[in-house]
C-alpha cells in the first residue's frame, strides 16, 4: 500500500513539476493515465542501449535520475543559453514540465567521474533526450510539439505508422563531441528498434528570437530541406513565422550551414525533413523548427554505421532488435 501511495500521480506531479499539481496547467497532460506505470519503472529492467568506453547510454531508471536530467537541462537551457526561468524554476534549478511524467528519458552517463569520499559513487549524467511514444501521448493529451505545429493531420495521414517524439536534447559542455552525440543517437536508434517506431518528429531550435537575424539559415532550410507534401506539417497559424526570407539564389549554403546548430545539421545528414514555418519561443530564447524523420528515409550510411540491429556500441549482453522493412 505504501508503494502505491509513493507512485500516486499527485505525488509524482509535485515531485517532478510542482506547479502543475496545484493549478489548471495539469490539464495539458493527464499524468499517468494508468497510475503506477511510470516509464522509469519499466526501464529498470532494461539493459543499457549503448556503451562507448566510460560512457553509457540507457533510459532513466528512477525519479532521482529524472531530476538529475532536469538539472542538466536547467544548466544548459537557463544558465548557458537564453531561457528565462520563472520563480519556481529558478528556485528548483530544474527544467521540468508535466511531459517529464510520461516520457522516457534517454541518458548518457560518464562512469569515470572521481569517487567522492564517504559518498556512494554515481555516474554523472552528461547528456539527455526526452522520448515520447505515440500511444502514450494519445493517452495523455498529445505530443508536446502540437503546441507549436499542427501534427494531427500528419499522424492521421499514416494510421499504420507509429510516431516517436524527440525533445529536450542537451549535452554538458565538456562532452559536446562526436563520442557523446554518437552514443545518444545509438541510444535513440536502439529505442526505435526496440519499440518498432516508424517516424521521429520533434522541435529543434536556433538561438535567438529575431527571424530576420536568422534569415540565412531559415531560408536555407526552406529551400533545401522542406518536407515533401506527403510529410508536410505546418506551424500553427497564430505562431507561424515564414522561413522563406531570402530567394534561393541569394542563399550562401556554406555560410548557412555554419550558422546551423550541430543538432540540426545532424538531423539533415540523417535524412530529416523540415516543417513549414518556424515558431518563436520567447521563454527559451529560440526560434524552433519541426523535424520530421521517417525511419524509411534514414540515410543508409548511418543505418549501416550504427548497425541494422543497433549493434555498433551494444553492451556485451543485450537483446537485438531487427530493422523493420517496407515502412511506408
Amino acid at each position: 500500500m505504501q508503494g502505491r501511495q509513493n507512485l500516486s500521480p499527485r505525488r509524482l506531479v509535485r515531485r517532478f513539476a510542482p506547479a502543475f499539481g496545484r493549478d489548471g496547467g495539469a490539464g495539458l497532460v493527464r499524468p499517468f493515465a494508468k497510475p503506477g506505470r511510470a516509464p522509469w519503472r519499466a526501464a529498470r529492467h532494461l539493459d543499457a542501449l549503448g556503451r562507448l568506453g566510460d560512457l553509457e547510454a540507457r533510459l532513466a531508471r528512477s525519479p532521482s535520475e529524472i531530476r538529475r536530467s532536469q538539472a542538466l537541462r536547467y544548466h544548459v537551457f537557463y544558465e548557458e543559453m537564453a531561457a528565462v526561468a520563472d520563480a519556481q524554476t529558478h528556485f528548483l534549478r530544474r527544467d521540468a514540465d508535466p511531459y517529464d511524467l510520461i516520457c522516457d528519458h534517454l541518458l548518457v552517463l560518464d562512469h569515470a567521474v572521481p569517487r567522492r569520499p564517504f559518498l556512494r559513487s554515481k555516474p554523472e549524467i552528461v547528456g539527455t533526450y526526452r522520448l515520447l511514444r505515440q500511444e502514450i501521448a494519445e493517452l495523455n493529451g498529445g505530443f508536446y510539439s502540437a503546441g507549436e505545429y499542427d501534427v494531427a493531420p500528419l499522424i492521421a495521414r499514416y494510421p499504420h505508422l507509429r510516431f516517436l517524439e524527440l525533445g529536450r536534447s542537451c549535452v554538458l559542455k565538456p562532452y559536446r563531441d562526436k563520442r557523446t552525440v554518437e552514443l545518444l543517437w545509438h541510444g535513440i536508434w536502439s529505442y526505435v528498434l526496440m519499440h518498432r517506431m516508424d517516424v521521429m518528429i520533434g522541435c529543434a531550435s536556433l538561438a535567438g528570437t529575431d527571424p530576420d537575424a536568422l534569415a540565412l539559415p531559415l531560408s536555407f532550410l526552406h529551400h533545401n530541406a522542406r518536407a515533401p507534401e506527403e510529410w508536410s506539417v505546418r506551424a500553427l497559424a497564430e505562431r507561424h513565422v515564414d522561413m522563406n526570407r531570402m530567394p534561393a539564389e541569394a542563399v550562401d549554403a556554406r555560410a548557412a550551414l555554419r550558422q546551423l546548430p550541430p543538432l540540426i545539421k545532424g538531423y539533415l545528414r540523417l535524412g530529416a525533413y523540415i516543417g513549414d514555418g518556424a515558431v518563436v519561443d520567447y521563454q527559451f530564447g529560440t526560434t524552433d523548427i519541426l523535424i520530421i524523420l521517417p525511419v524509411s528515409a534514414l540515410n543508409p550510411r548511418y543505418v549501416n554505421h550504427f548497425g541494422t540491429d543497433a549493434g555498433r556500441y551494444a553492451p556485451p549482453v543485450r537483446r537485438r532488435f531487427p530493422l523493420r522493412r517496407n515502412l511506408t
